[in-house]
Parts: structure tokens; sequence; C-alpha cells
């Protein structure tokens, strides 16, 4: 089957290897013209423009963009002028969900099709397949089957759930059709949201257990620091073997946990990462989905701020705390690494 892929950066390069691995053929497009040729030397087809690329591609044409949300909605534009009734366009990068209905419904007059496509697998999807979320138009869902089936990781070794009541449907291959226009980015949504809370999960617990040592290390002794408990907490934990042993037969056995104990195999202290952490919208956008729904999710919350905590050095709330702390006791402030 033929499609065209916008965009080439980690992701979406190696969609398209995935899917010229499986025969299908591929015209792409970057705005850096490496990428694109780096695909061709592996059998794409590169294109120059959007128009280019549009005019390589076959009726009907499908086309799925793999960019930035921020410059998604310009793309769609460029892209509805250049396309015509009965192609598609599918994104699958994380966009916003109602983003994704004002684009369908503006482009349901012209009578193209576009589908959102939540996409988890990351830079492992080539060789492990990609889980897709699909939202949009079972026509077009349908009729892009072969695509999804190619790019997803297939039935595998993984049995069926038992006593699932539709065996034998597209989710035991890791794609689904959601329902209409924004399902399936609503569900990569809270699926990433979900992703947040596990990954500071793991963050907290393995620095509970890198502090086990606390009684071995000289504590302060004045009257801003409070004086230790217990002095029992004497352990070196290995954190590359915990995380080793975990992977076996845990209950938090996951992918996650595998990712976690590769970084520790090689870089035990992980001295490489700052432990700045960034978030691309989908957790806040969970956030204001339980909001609306009035839904409680304390532990996303509190995942999503301490995201937004690890990429500052002092915030307001705690210049604001240790103000009241000196207004109320006299109490100073301690000096850094004190």
């Amino acid at each position: 089957m033929q499609i065209a892929m916008i965009g080439l950066g980690r992701m979406g390069a190696n969609m398209v290897r995935r899917l010229l691995r499986n025969s299908h053929q591929c015209v792409v497009y970057d705005t850096n013209p490496k990428a694109v040729e780096e695909l061709v030397a592996e059998g794409a087809h590169g294109a120059t423009s959007l128009q280019d690329l549009v005019s390589k591609l076959e009726k009907p044409r499908a086309v799925w963009i793999m960019i930035p949300a921020a410059i998604t909605d310009k793309i769609v534009q460029e892209l509805s002028g250049l396309l015509e009734e009965g192609d598609t366009i599918i994104d699958g990068g994380n966009s916003y969900f109602r983003d994704d209905r004002r684009r369908s419904a503006a482009l349901r007059p012209k009578g193209i099709h576009y589908l959102d496509c939540g996409t988890s697998g990351g830079v492992w999807g080539l060789e492990r397949g990609y889980c897709m979320m699909i939202g949009g138009d079972k026509e077009a869902v349908e009729r892009l089957d072969p695509i999804f089936k190619t790019l997803a990781p297939g039935k595998g070794t993984i049995e069926p759930t038992p006593g699932r009541n539709n065996p034998g449907g597209t989710a035991e291959d890791g794609y689904l059709h959601c329902g209409p226009s924004g399902a399936g980015h609503f569900v990569k949504m809270v699926h990433n949201g979900i992703e947040y809370g596990i990954m500071a999960a793991f963050g907290e617990g393995f620095d509970i257990l890198s502090n086990a040592n606390v009684s071995t290390k000289q504590a302060k002794q004045d009257a801003e620091t409070a004086p230790a408990m217990h002095h029992d907490l004497d352990y070196d934990l290995n954190l590359a073997e915990i995380s080793e042993v975990w992977r076996r037969g845990s209950v938090i056995s996951s992918w996650l946990l595998d990712l976690s104990a590769a970084a520790f195999a090689g870089d035990p202290n992980l001295e490489k990462y700052s432990g700045r952490v960034s978030d691309s919208g989908e957790g806040r956008w969970t956030i204001q989905a339980a909001i609306e729904e009035a839904v409680d999710c304390e532990v996303l919350t509190s995942a999503l701020y301490a995201r937004f905590r690890s990429r500052k050095e002092h915030t307001m709330a705690e210049k604001v705390c240790s103000a009241m702390r000196f207004q109320f006791g006299g109490h100073l402030e301690r000096p850094a690494g004190g």
C-alpha cells in the first residue's frame, strides 16, 4: 500500500523503515533534506515540498504527519488545499483531542478524512512495533488497515486476556479504532498521563533506595534541621541489581522498569542526567479532562507537578514557605547544599 510520511524525526523515520520492510511504498518529506536522502537510500521516494509529495501519490491519497503539535495546524491547512475528496490525513503526533475535532470538521466539507492516531513505541518501535489508538471515520480506518497492521506489534507471544468478550479484534495486534474524531488522541492523552504517574512512582522509589544509607552520613545538628528518628538506615543498595531483580517475576515488572534497569546498568548513579523532566502537553490535558469530568486523579496530578518542579531552582511556593518560617519563627534559610 502507498502512504506519505511528513516528519522524519526519531519516530517518523523508523515508521517509514518498518513500512518499507513490509513492502509498502512510502513517499517522504521533511524540512531537513538529509533525513529525506537517508530514507530514499533505503527505498523510499523523496519529495522536495508538500506539493511535490502530494503529486507523487495515487488516489485516494493517504498522508501521515509526525510533527510537533505546535505546527500541525499549519501543515494540515496546507495539505487541505492540495488534497481532494476521498483522501486522508493521519496525525500520529501528540495533538490535543479538541484540535482533532476542529480539524476534522473543517476538512469534512471537502470530503477529506482526518484520523487522529495516538502512537506509542518511541525509538524502539522499529523492532517492537507501535501501539496505536485511532480516532476518526470508520471507512478511512478500515481502508488503511494494512498500514496500521504493519506498524503495530502484532500478537507476538502475548496470550489474549482470559474472559475477553471480543476475541480476535485488532486490540490484540496492538491497534484500535477507539471512536470518532479526537477519540484516539484522547485515549493516548490519558495513556501518557498514566505514564507520568508510573515514571514518578519508580523515580521516588529509587530515590528512597538510593538514600537508604542516610545513617552513615554526618547529620546536621542545629535548630533548623529535624533530628534523625532512627539510626539504622545503613544500607548501601545497588540500584542496578535491584532494578534487574524486579524485572523477573515482580508484580511491578514493566517496559519502563526495563528501561530503568538499562539506564542503571550503563550509568549506576545516572550522572549524565540533570533531572530536568519535560512534559509535552498530554499530562496537562489529562488533568484538565479530569477536572471537567469531576474525576479525582491525585497521583497523575502530583506526577505532573513534579515535572514542573524538576525544571526550577526555587519556586515562589518555596520562597513563600521560607518567608513565612522566618516571619513566625525567625528561621533562617540554610545555604545551598546545607
